[in-house]
């Protein structure tokens, strides 16, 4: 016996429609999350532009199958950072920070010094994320400030019950007078 399926006139018109939309569409998109494996390297142009070049890498663990042996395999994945991300990566970044980078795959050729044209291929960020906290990050940067316990600002109980009616002149850690926090809602 043989399943017959019949569509819709109107769902059989959606799906021709969609799958000639379909293959005019190109996506160049790739996602890192990985570690950096030294400072980043930046360069400024002469016209002003930065230019910031990470090394980031990928560990994929699996179990092998035949030896049941964990096995790693470290991925390197070149990064070239523009303007605005090459500053935040000049300023922020340090070895072994952990990121988030998403951009697109480029491949260029270049002449090397004996006139060889090589290729190289890299990921051109558009979007990069700082993951780990920020004491983290100032732990790596500075381990002997680090270990110094960190002080926490000072609250008096008038600055808690302070409405202050000019926000400019408002203590830093006040909350506004119609904050979410005054409301009666039992959520």
């Amino acid at each position: 016996m043989e399943a017959v399926v019949t569509f819709p006139k109107r769902a059989l018109y959606l799906y021709k429609t969609a799958k000639q939309k379909l293959i005019h569409i190109m996506i160049n998109k790739a996602i890192i999350l990985g570690n950096l494996g030294a400072d980043p390297e930046v360069r400024h142009l002469e016209n002003g532009v930065s230019v910031a070049t990470i090394n980031v890498a990928t560990t994929e663990t699996y179990k092998d199958r035949n030896t049941g042996e964990r096995v790693s395999n470290t991925e390197w994945h070149r990064i070239v950072l523009w303007r605005g991300l090459a500053d935040v990566a000049e300023k922020y970044l340090k070895k072994g920070d952990q990121v988030y980078i998403e951009g697109k795959i480029e491949t260029r050729q270049y002449q090397d010094q004996a006139g060889v044209t090589k290729y190289t291929t890299e990921i051109v960020g558009r979007e990069l994320k700082m993951l780990g906290s920020r004491r983290d990050r100032d732990q790596s940067a500075n381990p002997q400030q680090a270990a110094a316990p960190q002080a926490q600002p000072q609250v008096t109980h008038a600055q808690q019950n302070a409405t202050v009616e000019d926000p400019l002149k408002a203590p830093a850690n006040a909350a506004p007078a119609n904050s979410p926090a005054d409301d009666d809602l039992p959520f």
